[in-house]
């Protein structure tokens, strides 16, 4: 056999062998790639694992601490601004969606998921009008969470606790027939905003001014709050006319002292909260 016919034979070896390894390195990518997730499938299936009405929101604290998000069925406290007129209506749903409830309003979606997720210690959802954000930590439930029934949604909840199962009174006023007068004192230089639960509609109070309140009826809750966001302590103090109470409103610096309602039980006691 010539030298060339050894040198074309050899050439077409070569060639083979080097389509061969083209060929191969080709298809090794695309199985790679077609084993690997995107990004954005990723992304949506841990979305799609977030309840963004979390148990936490319906429960105290921070039911009457902390407002619900944009969305959300309201909780004590959102209910509370509603009535306030500080909060619209229309950007809080009375009834859970179908999704709401699929996830579990109040709930969470699945064991797995956590129940004090670090979203509530990211604007807009660890700022409320108290001032408060949610502490501590709760333990993942185990079993199906609770869906709220339709016939008891969270408005139906109280706007304001009962006190008397909770603390000491502040003080104690004998009522006339049933009713009292209440002197607020605005010793502020800063505008206070008042409101009598189920009375008034919310009222202003300048600094350095006072409004008497006459004929409430026990039991009875007046809230209170500096339209600046600053702090309150108020300070109740009784008279020795019977019905009759005068509660002192100043700054104060301490989270600790700044209270937001008064309330007057059936048998006289006074909470502030």
């Amino acid at each position: 056999m010539s030298n060339s016919s050894k040198f074309r034979k050899s050439a077409e070896l070569l060639s083979a062998v080097c389509g061969s390894l083209l060929m191969g390195a080709s298809v090794i990518p695309q199985a790679v790639l077609a084993q690997q997730p995107t990004n954005q499938q990723q992304i949506n299936q841990t979305t799609s694992q977030v309840n963004p009405c979390p148990r936490i929101f319906y429960e105290a604290p921070h039911n009457n601490q902390v407002a619900v998000p944009q969305g959300c069925p309201p909780n004590a406290y959102t209910q509370q601004l509603i009535d306030q007129g500080q909060l619209n209506q229309s950007n809080v749903p009375a009834n859970p969606t179908a999704e709401q409830i699929r996830l579990g309003v109040g709930g969470e979606a699945g064991s797995a998921t956590n129940p004090n997720p670090t979203i509530l210690n990211e604007a807009p959802y660890n700022r409320s009008q108290s001032g408060l954000q949610p502490q501590g930590s709760v333990q993942p439930e185990t079993t199906q969470p609770s869906v709220t029934p339709a016939s008891q949604t969270p408005t139906d909840q109280s706007v304001t606790p009962y006190p008397s199962q909770q603390q000491s009174p502040s003080a104690r006023i004998a009522t006339v027939n049933g009713r009292v007068n209440i002197r607020l004192v605005n010793d502020t230089a800063a505008t206070v905003t008042y409101q009598v639960i189920g009375d008034t509609a919310p009222r202003s109070l300048p600094g350095k001014s006072n409004v008497t309140l006459q004929g409430l009826a026990a039991p009875v809750t007046v809230t209170f709050q500096r339209e600046d966001g600053g702090l309150l302590q108020a300070t109740p103090q009784t008279s020795s006319q019977s019905g009759q109470l005068e509660v002192r409103l100043k700054e104060t610096t301490s989270q600790g002292q700044d209270r937001r309602a008064l309330r007057i039980e059936n048998n006289g006691s006074v909470f502030l909260n």
